[in-house]
């Protein structure tokens, strides 16, 4: 079992650091730090009579790492790769990658590389909100309980027998009170760990039925128009949602800019078609993003997110580039209010794919840390979407727990496996098949409890992709058993034996269970429960 050892609290008062480790309550005359550790609840909260700085706020723990221990550390949003890992493993910053590239693509954007520290001593792994260590079916678990105060970044260092959380804070400037830590340490079985960590949190996810359909993205990619979406909407062979992905507006960021060329009539009649034919219909946008050729950046640059030099802040490298919007900027928060009213109340939309969310808390403020940031901003999306129901995706997701209908919970899936070698040696939220069934799997006790799981579409079609059959079945029944959208973008007219059968052998997947997964080399374990038996199933990856 994890072992409490002390909290250590630095911080900076009149141009001066102090700093304390204890494993009780400590003070001085400027500020307290309450140490609280009982019945597997830690916390430690400060509260400051005068202005101070944050710098450090950690809680360390020893633990003995056996060769048989496998460790689960959350990944920082939706794409980045999460999955087990024995004591000797490592994860890769981007330090490896030249600048020139970095600079170019903007990777840093994307993850925690540019505010956390990478080691490449083995067995120095970190993740954030939640992680665990698993011997064989027992798990010890780690999750913060407040991740809305600031994010909990969670470190191992096996060789030390050490796991440490630190709350990600560092330069926020109080003077009250600041919750800080607030730390749940279980043991037991899977399940028993995950619920009362839930419970612990007073989180339930919303509801949110099983749902299948059609995502465009795909098949088309941004080469939509209604005469494509038409013959999919055709051929689709039943489901729930029908769901229109990037391509339809003139630029990110201008939502109320339709593309005439693309969609003639606009996007309520092509809505309006999709429920004519029984499905709910659903739109993609990227709300706090907005793209260098958009009007938006043009004539609202009061709306873009600053650095401390007052540059636009670069959310990434899509597009023609994009920037992240101030999501405390109230003109901005009024535009996007329009915006949702129009899509959802107008056009008609009942599902919001809402895309690229971290940009909402790529820089903290000084009085605000991301965590902040991004729970003010999924709690502004809640409120303005109304009835629709919200698809998360490229979030931190403990941000997204009980306030999204629905969540990816891994990277982009490709038309190939593991995309080119050469890919492979980029960033850790690069698109990947591979990467994002080994997500599914390894974060698949959120569904149900945080939100309803995406594991992104399946792919069962011959064409337009290099994906062998055992491949493509890997990906569907992966899919089936760790969400509760099952979306693919296939056309399915031209499904023939092999996919028919696949689909239906899938569909029945969905009551199963995972009771049990290991990583073995490249070769992936699974103990799953069907109809009252446990069935093992071996995938290649």
């Amino acid at each position: 079992m994890l072992e409490f050892r002390n909290i250590k609290f630095v911080y900076m008062a009149e141009g001066k650091i102090f700093s304390v480790t204890t494993d009780k309550t400590a003070k001085n005359k400027r500020v307290k730090l309450t140490v609280e550790n009982e019945d597997g609840i830690i916390s430690a909260r400060i509260d400051s009579v005068t202005p101070i700085k944050l710098l450090r706020l950690s809680a360390e723990f020893g633990y003995d790492f056996k060769s048989i221990s496998r460790i689960f550390l959350n990944g920082y949003q939706t794409w980045t790769e999460s999955f087990e890992h024995t004591p000797a493993g490592k994860m890769r910053g981007i330090d490896h990658i030249p600048k020139p590239l970095q600079d170019k693509y903007v990777f840093s954007a994307y993850g925690d590389y540019g505010f956390t520290r990478y080691s490449t001593k083995r067995g120095a792994m970190h993740g954030f909100s939640y992680g665990y260590i698993r011997n064989y079916d027992s798990y010890d678990f780690i999750g913060s309980l407040n991740e809305d105060s600031g994010f909990t970044v969670i470190r191992t260092d096996c060789s030390e027998g050490k796991v440490m959380a630190f709350k990600e804070c560092k330069d926020l400037e109080i003077e009250s009170e600041y919750e800080g830590l607030h730390l749940y340490i279980g043991k037991g079985s899977e399940d028993e760990v995950f619920d009362k960590w839930f419970s612990l949190m007073g989180i339930k996810a919303l509801t949110a039925p099983n749902i299948t359909g059609y995502t465009s993205w795909y098949r088309h990619y941004q080469d939509i128009n209604e005469e494509k979406l038409g013959a999919d909407l055709e051929a689709l062979n039943g489901g729930d949602i029908f769901q229109i992905d990037d391509g339809w507006q003139t630029a990110v960021g201008d939502w109320l800019s339709v593309d005439k060329q693309k969609f003639p009539e606009g996007m309520k009649v092509i809505a309006d078609r999709i429920r004519d034919k029984g499905y709910i219909p659903g739109i993609w946008m990227a709300p706090f993003v907005c793209e260098k050729d958009s009007v938006m950046f043009a004539e609202h640059p009061d709306w873009l997110l600053k650095d401390e030099n007052g540059q636009p802040v670069k959310a990434g490298s899509n597009w023609s580039g994009q920037y992240a919007l101030d999501t405390e900027n109230e003109e901005f928060r009024e535009h996007l209010r329009l915006v949702f009213d129009t899509a959802v109340n107008e056009w008609g939309y009942g599902l919001l794919k809402l895309d690229f969310l971290y940009a909402a808390c790529i820089l903290p403020r000084k009085n605000k840390t991301r965590g902040q940031l991004m729970a003010e901003a999924m709690e502004f999306l809640r409120e303005i979407s109304g009835d629709a129901m919200i698809l998360g995706c490229g979030v931190p997701l403990a941000s997204a727990f009980g306030r999204v209908e629905y969540c990816r919970i891994g990277t982009d899936v490709s038309l190939d496996w593991d995309d080119k070698p050469y890919m492979r040696l980029m960033h850790r939220e690069r698109v990947s098949t591979r990467n994002t069934v080994m997500d599914s799997v390894f974060r698949r006790q959120l569904n149900g409890r945080a939100f309803g799981n995406d594991p992104d579409v399946y792919m069962l079609r011959d064409t337009e992709n290099t994906m062998t059959e055992a491949q493509r079945r890997c990906l569907a029944e992966i899919n089936a058993l760790t969400g509760k959208v099952l979306f693919t973008s296939d056309n399915e007219d031209s499904y023939g034996e092999f996919q028919t059968k696949l689909k239906e052998e899938m569909l029945a997947l969905r009551e199963a269970k995972i009771i049990s997964a290991e990583l073995n080399g490249r070769e992936m374990i699974l103990r799953i429960r069907q109809n009252g038996e446990i069935i093992i199933k071996t995938y290649d990856l």
